[in-house]
């Protein structure tokens, strides 16, 4: 079983392997130059589907941006992500269709042990010692709004038209058509029609 085959299976697995480095080198570099190019440039958005796992037809990623795999994201239609986005995909990330990211977003499909003989000077059956990490996956529904300065933890669901105050830090699952935040994140009460703005049209 090749390393990024033990990520998906939900073992440990040993990040700085060469063919997984080789991976996030990919993703590494094109999140650089996307970086470093002007927002108004055309080639700039295109730079994005050079390394993504799949991502829809109109998307929108302010910048910076940086991606650790690229290729374990999936998003949908219609995204939109503000300044600074910051996604460890070591496991695998699914982003629905017309979902919004506000500033400092993070989400963090990665984890390491907590013993640290396990953690830090795991030894493989090859006989190498590196450190050692396992992933969970995230997933993120439709119509989802994640507000500024986010942390979402490998392993949760996002449900349908969620919305997620700033500053919060999601360890647990948050249902469809729920306002949640706090510091870990709780879903505190459903949308509803009382939430409506249409009246400062």
């Amino acid at each position: 079983m090749i390393e990024e085959e033990k990520i998906f299976a939900g073992r440990l697995f040993d990040a700085r392997t060469k063919e997984l480095r080789d991976i996030k080198h990919k993703a590494h570099e094109l999140c650089r130059k996307f970086n470093q190019m002007d927002e108004y440039d055309k080639a700039r958005l295109p730079l994005i589907r050079e390394f993504i796992g799949g991502i829809g037809e109109e998307y929108y990623f302010q910048g910076p941006i940086q991606f650790n795999y690229g290729s374990h994201t999936f998003i949908g239609n219609h995204f939109f992500a503000n300044f600074n986005l910051t996604i460890m995909d070591d496991g695998k990330i699914f982003i629905g269709d017309n979902v919004m990211f506000g500033p400092n977003v993070s989400l963090l499909a990665t984890n390491h042990p907590l013993i640290a003989a396990e953690r830090i000077s795991m030894k493989y059956p090859d006989g190498h010692v590196s450190v050692s990490e396992y992933a969970d996956e995230i997933h993120i529904g439709n119509n989802v709004w994640i507000a500024a300065n986010v942390v979402v933890i490998g392993g949760v669901s996002i449900g349908d038209g969620a919305v997620i105050g700033a500053g919060s830090v999601i360890t647990r699952d948050i249902p469809a058509g729920y306002v949640a935040f706090g510091s870990p994140c709780k879903p505190m009460r459903p949308i509803t029609e009382a939430d409506s703005k249409m009246g400062l049209l």
